[in-house]
């Protein structure tokens, strides 16, 4: 029996419209992502990419269609809709720590608050997870006080403290200097190694060959097609893909 659940999707986005007014922002997603895999959503600005991101934990509502995580539809508000935020991490481009609160307490806030943990279980969980992306010996300060590259591992780590099913990353590199890339990607990748399901949007290819099960390419608010990445890099179907990618090699 637990081998047919491992096989259920953990994420399903069924028939998923959005609307903001008249402009249809998705069209017809579907998209099932299973436990441990790692998919990344690319796609030229305006695409669709983030908004989809968003709607996998509420952040945007949907104008119809379903989205289920572990079986559970989203709720549409509530304590409901928080309990299954729970379990859905999300790193954004700005990193969103709260400046008045230390490191250590940023990552702790969420399993003391939400998960209900004890605060000396919380802080010695949040170290680890420091440690583990690499900023531990920053636990004290604020911050204001870190570089941005280490400002998002920080937000990784708080995201992980939660121990989420799975991770939504919303092009958590664009905001970020040219050498603080890597070391946020290394984290990731990382990640995708320990067998974390993540679904990540982003601009880095790079990333997309190495830690992706699965390349999703997104166009006008549509899956436009989806394949491997070795498969999809060496091979895009559809024209649109194929515009996409030279303009990439070209610059």
């Amino acid at each position: 029996m637990t081998e047919r659940t491992s096989d259920t999707p953990l994420v399903v986005v069924k028939d998923v419209q959005k609307h903001y007014g008249e402009f249809q922002a998705l069209k017809d997603i579907n998209l099932s992502v299973g436990r441990g895999e790692v998919v990344v959503v690319i796609g030229p600005s305006g695409s669709g990419k983030s908004t989809l991101c968003r709607t996998i934990n509420r952040l945007e509502t949907i104008t119809s269609g379903t989205i289920t995580i572990d079986g559970k539809e989203l709720p549409k508000e509530g304590k409901a809709l928080a309990a299954l935020r729970a379990d859905v991490g999300m790193v954004f481009q700005s990193f969103n720590l709260f400046a008045h609160l230390t490191i250590l307490q940023n990552v702790t806030l969420g399993p003391i608050q939400v998960r209900g943990m004890k605060r000396a279980d919380a802080e010695r969980e949040a170290k680890i997870l420091l440690d583990r992306v690499g900023v531990g010996a920053q636990a004290s300060k604020l911050p204001a006080q870190l570089s941005g590259g280490q400002q998002q591992r920080v937000a990784i780590a708080r995201a992980l403290a939660m121990n989420p099913k799975v991770m939504l990353f919303d092009e958590p590199t664009s905001a970020l200097d040219p050498e603080m890339i890597n070391e946020v990607l290394d984290v990731m990748v990382g990640l995708a190694h320990d067998g974390m399901t993540m679904i990540v949007v982003t601009h880095e290819m790079g990333f997309a060959r190495k830690a992706a099960d699965r390349v999703v390419f997104m166009a006008d608010g549509q899956i436009v097609e989806e394949a491997t990445p070795e498969e999809f890099f060496a091979n895009p179907k559809s024209a649109r893909a194929k515009d996409f990618l030279s303009k990439l090699l070209t610059h």
